[in-house]
């Protein structure tokens, strides 16, 4: 009892001792606090500011930071709020969704032309006209007849040419009345004025009494019957051939195509879909069916066609880059080729046309540089320098993502927000251009989401590319996105910083610690009169 007695006394007593010794730190803590000088309390005070600042900003940065990598957020969506252009945004959702119908209905009992297909819907879509360059009996004349069913109320024209065929069976017969009237008209009715959608096989047979007028169709949409000249509702031409032309007087024909496709054999391993098919798709359509496709969901009618290509070049944008790559593109095959591909300005400005419609359809505002993969079929001149423009592409898409342009324009806004030092007109600027430049590379992290998984939903959600060509550039450009998609979520994070920094009215010195890398370029190269106010002692200035 006496030993428990003992151990139960001596606890309070090592307590008491503790509580004694504690109040004697506290003395002393509170007598070097006295002791402690006034700048050093104030140094300390400050220090804990700009820590709770930095703190802050990071924080803030990592909110929004998440749900963009994620892929959350949708900038075009964010622009189409902004703008009031959700109607037009629903518009081409509808016109997105019709036009894959359409694509499937083309597509229907049709093996490996999946290319061809797209390209005739895109050519109708544009009003250019499409080049099918193969050997008989690879479903050429099909597509065209499939194409005018799509076309509410269109009105189909055929006709195979040889270097015997007279006008009379592309423009029609002579007007026996009209002769008698002195009148030199032609009954155009059911022949090729009058048609929306036109086949013509062994286009390049055509001689020089029918090339002139076929010339002004094509291009024109124009028919000059006698003295008057009559507008051609031609919505496009798929001509077909053999092969290339040969004199030059067809090469202003051959420009006209804006669309061109080299067309294969089925391969071997598709041999045996082609061969199992039964019903129509074997033995051919009907009479007048076209192809019997179906087009109880999928019909457009001409003036539908003709308003996609003025609503795509009121609404869509074509970015620097893309233009850029355009212009590089046709450098590289005039005057680094063997032998040069000539690249007419007619036909660079019809393909960026034609790209402002891929990217409308696909229910976008701007150009993307995966619609310039169409280009592989509007630039050749001969049917094997389409790989080598597919290559160049493919090359060019994997190096230039723009992360130096925007690590450049960030450099600069950083010098600019440190220079503003609280200027609420610069920083207001600043803001709005800091948030231009998110923008930018959200799209571009968008654009490249998947690629870790070789997915990439840009290229195979893609309206225009095939799913065999669009898995083949997604697999080329898939594990070099890769790598460049950490990059462009460093720079996204280096631009969020900037812009919560300037929501935040951050100061300067605290910015530096944010973006030392900035700090540091901006400090080597920035004027020393700039640079002194923002830190740097003026030690010079403070000699005797």
């Amino acid at each position: 009892a006496m030993a428990r007695a003992s151990r139960v006394g001596a606890i309070p007593a090592r307590a008491r001792d503790r509580r004694e010794v504690r109040p004697r730190g506290r003395a002393i803590a509170r007598a070097a606090d006295a002791d402690e000088p006034e700048w050093k309390r104030r140094q300390r005070e400050q220090d804990a500011q700009i820590s709770a600042e930095e703190r802050a900003v990071r924080e803030r940065v990592r909110e929004r930071m998440a749900p963009i990598v994620s892929g959350e957020t949708d900038v075009d969506a964010d622009a189409h709020a902004k703008d009031g252009t959700a109607s037009s945004s629903a518009r081409r959702e509808e016109l997105s969704r019709k036009i894959a119908a359409a694509t499937t209905a083309l597509e229907r009992g049709l093996v490996e032309r999946e290319t061809e297909t797209r390209l005739l819907l895109l050519a109708a879509c544009c009003g250019e006209h499409l080049l099918l360059l193969g050997p008989p009996g690879t479903a050429k004349s099909e597509l065209g007849r499939r194409l005018s069913a799509l076309c509410e109320g269109g009105q189909f024209f055929e006709r195979l040419l040889t270097r015997f065929s007279v006008p009379e069976e592309l423009f029609g017969p002579l007007s026996m009345k009209g002769l008698e009237n002195d009148e030199y008209v032609r009954k155009i009715d059911g022949y090729l004025p009058s048609a929306n959608v036109a086949f013509v096989d062994e286009i390049f047979k055509a001689n020089s009494a029918i090339l002139n007028s076929l010339l002004t169709i094509l291009n024109e949409r124009l028919f000059d019957n006698g003295s008057e000249r009559v507008d051609v509702p031609l919505l496009c031409l798929v001509g077909a051939s053999n092969e290339l032309p040969e004199s030059e007087e067809l090469d202003a024909l051959y420009d006209r195509f804006l669309l061109r496709s080299s067309v294969e054999q089925v391969s071997a391993g598709g041999l045996g879909k082609l061969l199992s098919l039964g019903g129509e798709a074997a033995i051919g359509s009907k009479a007048n069916d076209h192809g019997g496709v179906s087009t109880s969901d999928t019909r457009l009618k001409p003036e539908d066609f003709a308003n996609i290509r003025y609503e795509a070049a009121a609404e869509t944008e074509v970015p620097t880059n893309v233009i850029e790559l355009i212009t590089d593109l046709r450098t590289f095959l005039q005057d680094k080729c063997e032998p040069p591909v000539y690249v007419s300005d007619r036909r660079l400005l019809k393909a960026v046309q034609m790209l402002r419609v891929a990217a409308y359809t696909n229910n976008r505002d701007e150009v993307s540089e995966f619609d310039t993969l169409l280009l592989v079929n509007v630039l050749w001149q001969r049917p094997n320098e389409a790989m080598m423009i597919k290559d160049w592409i493919l090359e060019r898409l994997a190096q230039d993502r723009g992360t130096k342009q925007v690590q450049y324009l960030l450099a600069g806004l950083f010098g600019r927000a440190c220079r503003a030092d609280g200027d609420a007109e610069e920083c207001a600027r600043l803001l709005s251009e800091a948030k231009n430049l998110r923008g930018v590379l959200t799209a571009q992290l968008n654009s490249l989401r998947g690629a870790q998984g070789g997915s990439l939903p840009a290229l195979r959600e893609h309206l225009w590319l095939s799913p065999a060509d669009a898995s083949r550039a997604a697999q080329t450009l898939g594990p070099m996105f890769s790598k460049v998609s950490k990059s462009l979520e460093k720079l996204l994070e280096d631009v969020l910083t900037l812009e919560v920094a300037l929501e935040r009215d951050t100061e300067p010195h605290i910015l530096a610690l944010l973006m030392p890398d900035y700090w540091a370029a901006f400090i080597r190269e920035g004027p020393i009169a700039e640079v002194q106010p923002l830190g740097v002692s003026n030690a010079t200035s403070a000699a005797p």
